[in-house]
């Protein structure tokens, strides 16, 4: 144990595997809160890339908003795909990253509010933007919200994790059936857990 931290004490005492994740694992410190609007747009450069790829992407975005490199939705607006294209983000991620810039000039993305929501109430208001998924808001909430029990079952490290240390064989619905009745246990600290799984494989999802 790295502190008596309640959280870990209680997926320690919860999980015996999870346990020794812990003890092997390096201390993973609290997500700083952040933007929202900044924080999706990101993830839709990230999807289906590499974290290296999309790293140099948004780089190349944020040379379109000279001079802080802070794509307000205004400006984001304007841009064509063309101009998008020039940075290396798709006509498909183009029309998404658009989606979202008009979500929070409709004041759609307001962090207070939004903090406040429950799990599927964050995702049903997240994913009415076309091209964000259930994935995608649970990404946001452990990362951007750092709120603490959210478990993306869907996420494939999560998956390949938890077939490693659990030893399970099942696929498809009933694997992540067999997941989420495991993950019972370590409520409500569930994200925390989550991130120990990705620890354990070293491969934490691109933020």
């Amino acid at each position: 144990m790295h502190s008596p931290d309640p959280a870990l004490g209680h997926l320690s005492g919860a999980d015996p595997v999870l346990a020794r994740l812990i003890a092997q694992g390096r201390p993973i410190q609290p997500a700083a809160h952040e933007d929202l609007y900044l924080a999706l747009l990101r993830a839709i450069v990230s999807q289906q890339i590499s974290t290296k790829a999309a790293a140099a992407i948004w780089r190349k975005v944020q040379a379109l908003f000279a001079p802080d490199g802070y794509p307000e939705p205004a400006a984001l607006l304007l841009l064509t795909d063309e101009d998008l294209r020039t940075a290396g983000i798709s006509r498909q991620k183009a029309g998404y990253l658009r989606a979202i810039a008009d979500f929070a000039q409709r004041d759609q993305l307001d962090h207070a509010h939004l903090s406040q929501l429950n799990a599927d109430a964050f995702t049903a208001h997240l994913t009415q933007i076309k091209g964000v998924g259930r994935w995608t808001a649970q990404m946001l909430q452990m990362f951007a919200l750092d709120q603490p029990d959210v478990f993306p079952e869907g996420d494939l490290g999560i998956q390949n994790a938890m077939r490693k240390h659990y030893g399970l064989e099942e696929t498809g619905r009933a694997l992540l059936k067999r997941m989420t009745e495991i993950a019972e246990a370590w409520r409500p600290h569930r994200t925390l857990a989550s991130k120990y799984l990705w620890q354990s494989l070293d491969n934490t999802p691109a933020k």
